[in-house]
């Protein structure tokens, strides 16, 4: 018998599993998703989540605090038998987990128990995996530690950046979404515990996570540049001889296997000009900086902001003014 469905999500993350689930033999009876954000000039910005229900014509439910009584009855008159959850962005309390007849099941961005918690994506990047993945789970009243009940792996891309690896991940939790469901329906899902021993945690990624600490290695800021884009973005300060400090975004960069430069003494965050390329110093070697944006300017290439900046020696990057 078809499955009567809440899904509860509210960025790109969550949308093509939901455009499948209503393309299913299931039903979707309500979408939950977070309040609409205002940003400057009062302009609204768009939810997707909400714009895909509202296009269905299923009822979207925009609570505050998810775990309000009035919120839960809600819920419990819907009837679901399961609640798909998919970057949502509420804690879900243990009477709201209740409510579903089969229970509430969480897509989650990595291979758990690895990187539990709010940034798992990000974190895959930047802790320097190989892979990664989407986990479905159970939801518990404890952090992303409810037994698994289907999984699906991929390995991250050399210069893959958080963002696309997001949208990636979205797509490959379509049939794998679609088959736990699936499962559920039929009463065959097999649920594994996690193994604790593995657990590392994914906290909130804050502003200031995108500051550079050049005395890192080579592969450790790139994977820190890739991790953080599309937000908060890397960057650094450029100190320049008699010029005021200069934040700069920094996007790309690539690793320079060139053994002249070994030699050198110069500490990390140190800029150079070799060969028309930008370079700077890292705690193990040197990159090459291929795309960067000084603040209130355009982004442009290393070639590109040596020919508009005069360099000179003992000009770097640091992570403060």
């Amino acid at each position: 018998m078809p499955l009567k469905i809440v899904l509860m999500g509210t960025g790109n993350f969550a949308v093509p599993t939901f455009r499948e689930l209503l393309n299913s033999e299931h039903t979707v009876v309500g979408v939950l998703t977070q309040p609409d954000k205002v940003g400057r000039g009062h302009h609204q910005h768009l939810n997707p989540v909400k714009e895909l229900a509202l296009a269905k014509a299923v009822p979207v439910f925009q609570p505050e605090r998810v775990n309000r009584s009035e919120m839960l009855d809600t819920l419990r008159s819907l009837q679901a038998d399961v609640f798909i959850v998919a970057a949502y962005g509420q804690i879900l309390k243990p009477e709201l987990l209740a409510i579903p007849r089969l229970g509430a099941f969480n897509l989650h961005g990595s291979l758990l128990p690895r990187h539990r918690g709010a940034a798992p994506v990000q974190y895959a990047i930047w802790k320097g995996d190989s892979i990664t993945g989407v986990t479905v789970f159970r939801i518990e009243p404890s952090l992303d530690s409810g037994p698994m009940v289907g999984r699906v792996e991929t390995p991250i891309g050399d210069i893959e950046k958080s963002g696309e690896l997001m949208l990636r991940l979205a797509e490959l939790s379509v049939p794998l979404t679609l088959n736990v469901v699936r499962q559920l329906e039929a009463g065959t899902a097999v649920f594994e515990r996690q193994d604790s021993t593995f657990v590392t945690l994914s906290p909130k990624i804050l502003r200031e996570a995108g500051v550079i600490d050049w005395s890192q290695s080579s592969r450790e800021i790139d994977c820190h540049i890739r991790a953080m884009q599309p937000w908060p973005k890397a960057s650094s300060v450029l100190h320049r001889h008699d010029q005021p400090p200069l934040r700069c975004i920094v996007s790309q960069v690539s690793h320079v296997a060139d053994e002249s430069l070994s030699a050198g003494h110069e500490t990390p965050g140190a800029l150079l000009e070799h060969h028309s390329r930008l370079l700077v110093r890292s705690g193990d070697g040197w990159l090459e900086i291929l795309k960067l944006q000084p603040e209130g300017r355009k982004a442009t290439d290393g070639r590109s902001f040596i020919n508009g900046y005069s360099l000179k020696k003992g000009d770097r990057f640091a992570a403060a003014e």
